[in-house]
């Protein structure tokens, strides 16, 4: 079954140690929906420099699990250093929240408690 994400780069820092994959994708299941709840309501009151902050500190984790948001998480970078309404932004929230939602569903699948 196709996923969302991809194990690669997790693979490469835990070094084959099997314990050590389950902790890094704990802690992204742990921290994502947080910081992406944040961000929409950054988004929702207009708070560009929070939406950048979220944006730019999920950045590693989206990239480090081969999740192809990375073009959307730039757009919200860069729309936090414009004056643009969250109108312009609304699209890349909403493919950001849409990809995680399936990729955070499919980890809990894989990698059940």
């Amino acid at each position: 079954m196709e996923r969302h994400y991809d194990l690669e780069k997790v693979r490469e820092i835990a070094g084959g140690d099997d314990s050590f994959i389950t902790v890094i994708v704990q802690t992204f299941l742990e921290e994502i929906p947080p910081d992406m709840e944040a961000m929409q309501n950054a988004i929702a009151n207009d708070n560009h420099k929070m939406a950048y902050q979220f944006a730019h500190k999920m950045k590693p984790n989206l990239d480090m699990f081969g999740i192809d948001l990375l073009k959307q998480i730039a757009a919200m970078e860069k729309w936090s250093a414009s004056n643009k309404s969250t109108a312009f932004i609304r699209p890349q929230l909403d493919d950001i929240v849409n990809t995680l939602t399936v990729v955070l569903a499919e980890l809990r699948q894989d990698f059940p408690n």
